[in-house]
């Protein structure tokens, strides 16, 4: 019932929408053709932060300065029961989902999906935000350039996700 309702109410959405808007008297071809301009502008306007934020993803990733930072700070990260392995997908989760996700898996497939590192790694996947990808995009899309106070505000909700994700990680496996 529930798969012939759900293969049923897109179609009849784009049915119900040109007739909703002819009841309306709304020059339906026009708004379209002007919604997808609006969209046209707004891909133009995030595209170079987008592209600049992960090229310098890439960059950090491929050249192993994850790796070198990882190292240099895992005696503080030991001490707060944090594996060194789990530490380039805390530094690379404000920056992207897609790189973050990336380096999750490799954790779970190198460590088991059973071992503490996977379900750490799980667990900081989902509890931080990709803050700086946000800031870029919807900041970069409505045209916002004093920005100073959300990234202070951002990046202390990460490292709090991270101080929980670690804690709780402990306390629950």
């Amino acid at each position: 019932m529930l798969k012939s309702i759900s293969e049923f109410i897109i179609p009849a959405i784009m049915f119900l929408i040109p007739v909703y808007g002819l009841t309306k008297h709304v020059k339906i071809y026009e708004v379209f053709l002007d919604g997808a301009k609006e969209g046209i502008n707004t891909i133009v306007k995030i595209f170079p932060a987008l592209l600049a934020m992960l090229v310098a993803v890439g960059v950090l990733r491929a050249s192993g300065t994850l790796d070198i930072f990882a190292r240099w700070i895992s005696p503080l990260t030991a001490k707060i029961g944090m594996p060194s392995d789990v530490v380039p997908l805390a530094l690379i989760r404000p920056l992207s989902g897609s790189g973050a996700l990336g380096i999750a898996t490799e954790l779970i497939k190198s460590h088991g999906p059973d071992s503490f590192t996977a379900k750490l790694a799980s667990v900081m996947y989902g509890s931080t935000e990709t803050t700086f990808y946000v800031l870029a995009v919807y900041f970069g899309s409505v045209g916002v350039k004093k920005m100073r106070h959300s990234i202070v505000a951002g990046i202390a909700a990460d490292i709090a996700a991270i101080l929980s994700s670690v804690f709780y990680s402990r306390l629950f496996f």
